[in-house]
Parts: C-alpha cells; sequence; structure tokens
C-alpha cells in the first residue's frame, strides 16, 4: 500500500511517557540553578520552537503532496519531539522538590548540592557534585543523589570512611572536604 493512502499518526509509540524511576517518595530533588534550566528550557520550546516548527510545517502542508515533502515529514516528527520533551519536562518539574544547598554553606557533612573530595583505598582524591537526577553532567563530575557513591556519601563527615560497593567490589573511602556554594551565589 502506498505511503500517501496510510493514516498519519500524530502520536508516537512513546506517547505513555514513563520516567526514570524516583526513589524515596517520588521525590525529585533539584538545586534552583537546575529547576531554573529545565523551566527556561520548557518556556523556551513553549513560546519560541514550537510555534516556528508549526508555521514551518503548516507552510510546508499548503505546498501539496505531504508524503514527499521533506519540510513536512521533518517538521512533524521536530513536533513530536517537542511536544514529548514538553511532557516529560512539564512531569518532572511538576514534582520537584528544589533543596538549596547554600543552606549548608560552612558544614562538613555531606548533603544534597555538596562537592565532595574523597579518596579511596588508594591514596587517588577524587571531587564529585551530588544533584538531582534531571541536572546531573558526568563530564562535569556531577553525580545524581541516587547514584550509589552519592548514597554512600550522603551523611558522611569530614574524616569519615564510607562503604562503597562498586563495579570492582567494595570499597572503602574517606571523605577529605565538603564545600557548599555561598548564600546567593550560584
Amino acid at each position: 500500500m502506498s505511503k500517501a493512502f496510510t493514516k498519519e499518526s500524530d502520536s508516537d509509540e512513546d506517547d505513555d511517557l514513563v520516567l526514570p524511576p524516583l526513589p524515596g517518595g517520588g521525590r525529585n530533588y533539584m538545586t534552583p540553578q537546575g529547576y531554573a534550566r529545565l523551566r527556561a528550557e520548557l518556556l523556551q520550546l513553549i513560546d519560541e520552537e514550537r510555534p516556528k516548527t508549526v508555521e514551518v510545517v503548516s507552510w510546508a502542508a499548503k505546498n501539496g503532496d505531504r508524503s514527499e515533502n521533506g519540510d513536512y515529514l521533518y517538521g512533524k516528527k521536530r513536533l513530536r519531539e517537542i511536544d514529548r520533551r514538553i511532557r516529560f519536562l512539564t512531569k518532572r518539574l511538576d514534582v520537584a522538590e528544589v533543596a538549596d544547598p547554600s543552606l549548608h554553606h560552612g558544614s562538613d557533612q555531606v548533603f544534597f548540592g555538596a562537592t565532595v573530595t574523597y579518596a579511596d583505598a588508594q591514596g587517588e582524591e577524587h571531587t564529585i557534585t551530588i544533584k538531582g537526577i534531571d541536572e546531573v553532567d558526568s563530564l562535569r563530575g556531577e553525580v545524581s543523589w541516587i547514584a550509589p557513591i552519592a548514597r554512600a556519601l550522603l551523611k558522611a563527615r569530614v574524616g569519615d570512611e564510607v562503604q562503597f560497593m562498586s563495579p570492582g567490589g567494595l570499597q572503602v573511602l574517606e571523605v577529605l572536604e565538603v564545600h557548599y556554594p555561598e548564600p546567593g551565589h550560584a
């Protein structure tokens, strides 16, 4: 059967959006900066990118044969991607619990938002920042608060040793330093 005679669906098989699971009662901890960044992305998609894409699709639809119209086909696909991302961001921001790490400034105990320097059994030092699931950037040394290493370090204090089950087996880590942003600073 020719594609021209098939019904085009606006829905996608991913319409039943399944979010990565949130532990501990469904809380989605996020720093104020992470929340602001995701909210800005959502507003940009709604206010700028989606209307531009709708305009292109509408223009392309007026040009006739939609089955061979690249602007129309790509535009519809991009519109589905934008709508899917809007649904994802909306759901995540609805359950977000903003936790300001600067409230712990000066503390030597590890809480959400801490930048922690620790030493492994070989004496190598590593520094990570514990952030929300939706805002981590592993290339910048950030880990999610639900990551096993973050779970092991949470509530520890400078000088404490914690056990961490890594893929290579049980490791002992020593907390060397804990830093938080100053109040009023990002």
